[in-house]
């Protein structure tokens, strides 16, 4: 790849708003780790995350007139990437239905495991979520939203929200301990 200019976020921002396809493409190579790390979150695989991301950077551009200078760019910029990895997704959310997890496993401390658990590892276990949990439980844990914005964004009462996050919650404490208990069995 060749080398991109440094410029100021503003003034990316303003050449953006002009439609000047040099400065777009400094701005997406600017953000895209950035917004590719937030597609991952709401993807099935790398390849959704990729689709997701460059629709959502085709919405920012056609959009870029509307933002407002006064908020913070990688906010609206979260916010356009969440929202198009969610609407893809969406037809599969409302029929992808819930399976349980054996309760049949050993229960052991996981302190020591998620300390040393990096984010691929982290991302890989919500992966194994179903994909309505996984979706609410980034909105409401990692994203910041609040279970009536959640019920907005995927057209749901927001106690359904409430109750899906619990049961990602309890998931992601069956996997972690299936993870631990996997882990113990495999030093042995």
């Amino acid at each position: 790849m060749r080398h991109l200019p440094h410029i100021a976020e503003d003034e990316l921002i303003a050449q953006c708003k002009t439609g000047n396809l040099k400065y777009q493409e400094i701005l997406y190579h600017r953000y895209y780790s950035f917004a590719m790390a937030i597609g991952l979150r709401y993807s099935i695989n790398r390849d959704d995350a990729l689709e997701a991301v460059n629709d959502a950077f085709i919405k920012v551009f056609k959009k870029i007139n509307g933002y407002d200078a006064a908020k913070p760019f990688k906010a609206w910029l979260s916010t356009i990437v969440i929202n198009t990895a969610i609407d893809r997704r969406r037809q599969e959310l409302k029929h992808l239905q819930n399976t349980d997890l054996s309760n049949d496993i050993l229960v052991y401390s996981a302190t020591d495991t998620v300390a040393n658990m990096g984010a691929q590892d982290i991302l890989n276990l919500l992966n194994l979520l179903p994909a309505i949990q996984a979706t609410i439980f980034n909105l409401y844990e990692i994203d910041g939203y609040s279970h009536d914005e959640i019920a907005k964004i995927l057209s749901m009462p927001a106690s359904s929200s409430r109750v899906y996050l619990t049961r990602a919650k309890e998931k992601l404490r069956k996997l972690l301990l299936i993870t631990l208990y996997n882990e113990r069995r495999a030093i042995r």
